[in-house]
C-alpha cells in the first residue's frame, strides 16, 4: 500500500490508533484460538497444541490456519502502520504545529504513542504464543522480560502524561470550550493497555517475584486508570451539558468500551494470580468471574447504546465513517469493536460456560459466538475504509 508522505503539519498523533487498531485485530483472531481450544496444561494456547492440530488436516485445522491468516495478516498491518506512524511523527515533532499541541488540550493525543507500543508487546505476545514451538518451557524467562517491556512503555507514559498534567495545573490553560468529548480519556485508554500487560505476568508466572511485581503494577496502572476516569468525565460531561458534543469527535464516547474491556481483563488476571500463587487454588470461583464480566458487558451496553444513539443523531457514522469528511479521529471506532469481540468472548466462556448457564459448542454458544464474529467483520470493514481513505496515498 502507497501511503501517504511527509505529512508534518498536518499530521496528528491519532493517526498512531490506526496501528493501534490493527494491532487489536490480530489479538482478536487468537481470542479464537485461545478460548475454544482445551489447553489443560497451560495457562493459554500454544504452538505446541495448535501445530499438532493443524497436521491432522481436517476441518478444525482448517479454521486454525484461518485465525492463523488473520493474527498474521494484521500484525504485519501493525507494524507497517507503526513505522509510518514513528516517520511521520519525527517530521511532525519539527514543526510549529507540534508546538501548538505541547499548549493545548490536543497535547494528551500524545498518549496515543505509548498506547500503540503497548499493544505492539501483546502483538508480539501473540505471535509467539501462536507460532514458537517450545515457547511455553521458557515462559518463566519470557514473562520478566515482558515486565519490563510494559515497564519502559508505563514510564515512557507517564513521562508524557505529567508533563502535560503538570503544564495545566501551573498555567492553568486548559481550554473548557474544547472538552466537549471524551478524547481525554485517551491518556487513560493507555494506562489501561499498561495495567493488562502488566497483570499477564501476574496471573501466569508461579515465581512470588514476578506476579507480585505484575500484579502490584497492573493494580498501579489500574488505579491511576479508574481515577482519572472519573475526574475526565465528570469534566468532560459538565462541558458536554453545556454546549452538546463536538461533532467530530463524538466517536470518543465510545471509548470507554475498549477502556473497560482492558480494566475487566485485567480484573480477571488479577484474580487468577491471586488465586495461583496467594491463595493456592487453580481458579478463582466461577460466581466471580461471572460478576466481573456482567459488570463489564453491562457497563459496555451502556455507553455503547448511548454513544450510537448520538452519533447517528448526528450523521457522524454518514459523514465521518461512510462519507468524504476525513479525520483521523474516526480510527477510534476500531478500538470499540474489537474490545466488544474480546471481551464478549471472555463474558461467553468465563461468564456464561463456566457457571453452567451456556454449554461449551452447544447451538446457543455457536449463535452469541455468531454475534460476536459479526460485530468482528463489521470492525474489519471499517478498518479497511478508513485506511483507504486517511492513509493511503
Amino acid at each position: 500500500m502507497v501511503k501517504r508522505k511527509d505529512l508534518k503539519e498536518n499530521y496528528t498523533p491519532n493517526y498512531f490508533l490506526a496501528a493501534l487498531g490493527a494491532g487489536g485485530l490480530s489479538v482478536s483472531f487468537f481470542i479464537y484460538l485461545n478460548f475454544l481450544i482445551p489447553h489443560p496444561n497451560t495457562a493459554m494456547i500454544t504452538a505446541d497444541i495448535l501445530f499438532s492440530m493443524v497436521a491432522k488436516a481436517d476441518f478444525i485445522s482448517g479454521l486454525i490456519l484461518i485465525a492463523f491468516i488473520g493474527i498474521l495478516f494484521f500484525a504485519y498491518k501493525h507494524i507497517d502502520l507503526l513505522i509510518w506512524n514513528i516517520k511521520e511523527y519525527q517530521k511532525f515533532k519539527k514543526t510549529k504545529a507540534f508546538e501548538a499541541l505541547k499548549n493545548s488540550n490536543a497535547e494528551v493525543s500524545l498518549m496515543a504513542i505509548p498506547l500503540t507500543y503497548a499493544m505492539s508487546i501483546n502483538v508480539m505476545f501473540v505471535l509467539g504464543a501462536s507460532f514458537v514451538p517450545g515457547l511455553w518451557s521458557i515462559i518463566e524467562v519470557m514473562l520478566p522480560l515482558a515486565l519490563f517491556a510494559f515497564l519502559a512503555v508505563g514510564i515512557y507514559g507517564l513521562k508524557i502524561y505529567s508533563e502535560y498534567f503538570t503544564r495545566v495545573l501551573v498555567k492553568g490553560n486548559f481550554c473548557c470550550e474544547a472538552n466537549n468529548n471524551f478524547s481525554q480519556l485517551i491518556a487513560i485508554f493507555a494506562f489501561s493497555m499498561i495495567a493488562v500487560g502488566f497483570a499477564a505476568p501476574g496471573s501466569m508466572s508461579h515465581n512470588m517475584l514476578v506476579s507480585g511485581f505484575g500484579i502490584f503494577s497492573a493494580i498501579f496502572f489500574g488505579i491511576i486508570s479508574i481515577s482519572l476516569t472519573i475526574v475526565k468525565i465528570i469534566l468532560a460531561l459538565r462541558d458536554i451539558f453545556e454546549r452538546g458534543i463536538d461533532r467530530e469527535t463524538s466517536v470518543s464516547l465510545w471509548i470507554m468500551i475498549p477502556i473497560l474491556t482492558l480494566l475487566g481483563i485485567t480484573f480477571i488476571r488479577v484474580t487468577f494470580g491471586f488465586a495461583h500463587n496467594f491463595l493456592g487454588f487453580d481458579a478463582p470461583s466461577n460466581w466471580l468471574l461471572f460478576l466481573i464480566t456482567s459488570s463489564i458487558v453491562s457497563l459496555q451496553l451502556i455507553f455503547g447504546y448511548i454513544g450510537y444513539k448520538v452519533m447517528k443523531k448526528m450523521d457522524y457514522f454518514q459523514e465521518f465513517i461512510n462519507g468524504d469528511t476525513k479525520s483521523p479521529v474516526s480510527f477510534a471506532i476500531i478500538c470499540p469493536g474489537v474490545a466488544t469481540f474480546v471481551f464478549g468472548v471472555f463474558f461467553l466462556v468465563m461468564g456464561l460456560v463456566f457457571n453452567g448457564i451456556v454449554a461449551m459448542y452447544s447451538p446457543a454458544f455457536f449463535l452469541l459466538l455468531a454475534l460476536l464474529a459479526f460485530v468482528q467483520a463489521i470492525t474489519i470493514k471499517v478498518f479497511f475504509k478508513l485506511e483507504k481513505k486517511l492513509i493511503k496515498a
